[in-house]
């Protein structure tokens, strides 16, 4: 069974700092690419973050560049999602998603988190 497990949500101040994890097992994702959305009340689900299997391309939200970066740690088989100047509209569900080839924001994701939720206050 594949399972992807976020963690390290929570309620920070506007200007803060978080970081999410997400805990991959039951397979081998090592030719799928790995990313993260958000889901805010009442809106969409939009892409945040990603990057290629192979690791070397990322990829990147425009509202969240340069505040936030994705990693991975293959050994841990843990995908992270550190997350700085939080801004309250960065409130929402952040899920983990998992895609063959690359999450980019584009295509449909193959595998989902069950989410966590990040609240920054004003």
């Amino acid at each position: 069974q594949v399972q992807l497990v976020e963690s390290g949500g929570g309620l920070v101040q506007a200007g803060g700092s978080l970081r999410l994890s997400c805990a991959t097992s039951g397979r081998t994702f090592s030719s799928y690419g790995m990313g993260w959305f958000r889901q805010a009340p009442g809106k969409e689900r939009e892409f945040v973050a990603g990057f290629s299997w192979y690791g070397s391309s990322t990829y990147y939200a425009d509202s969240v560049k340069g505040r936030f970066t994705i990693s991975r740690d293959n050994a841990k088989n843990t995908v992270y999602l550190q997350m700085n100047s939080l801004k309250p509209e960065d409130t929402a569900v952040y899920y983990c998603a998992a895609k063959r080839g690359r999450v980019d924001g584009t295509g449909t994701v193959d595998y989902w988190g069950q989410g966590t939720q990040v609240t920054v206050s004003s």
